[in-house]
């Protein structure tokens, strides 16, 4: 399996691929959207494509991870034209590991459940449908564009307006619509998918608007990774120290949608096939601090990992001060 950065010194852009513990920058190409563009347009695979760039130039990825080199880690994937053609989503109520927590459900009436947990158990029942059958859909959920998505080492912010901040540990699909509204998955990298998890706690509507905040991605994209049983780690570090942690598991063998039912509830619309659009959709956590009594505060820093998906995605905590602003509209 193969996995790009994109890297960036001062004006200068690359895409690279990476031989731990160096980064082999490819030929030719500014960023992976047009690395995919050009992979399609030649009808080749983008394994093939990214050894045929290969430039023997060689880069050491220490440095630049840690920050101290000139070269800066840049999200994996961007729209180069226009981040608002980048849109960021996700898919929730997709775990089996939340199910624990909900022995509850197999035994209770429909009367008795939430609608949340009616939408699980639909997704336990139907969400691994048959080959060339269309399954439940998922719960969906609209997050923002692209320029609300953050890299390695870069804040995720907890505005004035909001009530909390909280990591979300996922794998999110990277899809690049081709110039015949065809989708493409690119590949896939680790995500913090983060919300605000006590506005959500309120009352599930709040879901929408609890979900509108930034959020990371990488700092590796890994190109067509084995999504069977993915293993990981996420922590949580204030003043240095470990605040909290717990391995998790993301993958198919672990979630109650197929990957190939959470692409198809998500590509049947007709506006996400927009040629040249980028589509970056996360597909769920199975544990959360917050469910643990955890409450992240400003400089918290936030880590994870997944094995197989490159090196750890680290961002700290940013909290807005002050009180929500007035949002005052002058009519035309």
């Amino acid at each position: 399996m193969k996995r790009l950065v994109q890297i960036q010194n001062e004006s200068t852009r690359h895409v690279a691929l990476v031989e731990e513990p160096h980064l082999h920058i490819l030929k030719g190409v500014s960023s992976i959207y047009d690395l995919a563009q050009q992979a399609i347009e030649g009808g080749i695979s983008l394994s093939v494509l990214i050894e045929q760039r290969a430039t023997g130039v060689l880069l050491d990825y220490d440095a630049i991870y840690s920050g101290r080199s000139p070269w800066q880690l840049l999200l994996p994937i961007d729209h180069p034209g226009d981040a608002a053609r980048c849109l960021v989503s996700g898919t929730g109520l997709t775990h089996l590991g939340s199910a624990k927590n909900r022995q509850s459900m197999h035994t209770a009436g429909d009367e008795q459940l939430t609608d949340s947990m009616k939408m699980f158990r639909w997704g336990v029942e139907g969400g691994k449908p048959a080959d060339g059958k269309i399954g439940t859909p998922p719960e969906w959920f609209y997050k923002g564009n692209g320029t609300i998505l953050r890299g390695h080492g870069e804040s995720l912010d907890v505005p004035s307006y909001a009530e909390d901040g909280g990591e979300e540990a996922e794998i999110a699909g990277i899809y690049l619509i081709d110039s015949n509204g065809q989708p493409h998955r690119i590949g896939m990298a680790i995500g913090n998918e983060f919300s605000d998890h006590k506005f959500e706690e309120k009352n599930y509507l709040n879901l929408a608007g609890s979900k509108i905040r930034t959020c990371s991605l990488g700092p590796e994209l890994a190109i067509d990774p084995d999504f069977g049983s993915v293993s990981g780690t996420v922590k949580l570090r204030r003043g240095g120290s470990e605040l909290w942690s717990k391995e998790i598991l993301t993958g198919e063998d672990e979630m109650c949608h197929s990957l190939r039912n959470i692409e198809q509830h998500h590509f049947k619309f007709e506006t996400h096939r927009r040629p040249g659009d980028l589509h970056v959709h996360y597909y769920g956590a199975c544990a959360l601090s917050f469910g643990d009594g955890i409450e992240l505060a400003d400089k918290d820093v936030m880590e994870i990992s997944f094995t197989g998906f490159g090196r750890a995605l680290q961002n700290p905590l940013h909290v807005a001060p002050g009180s929500a602003p007035l949002i005052h509209i002058q009519p035309l």
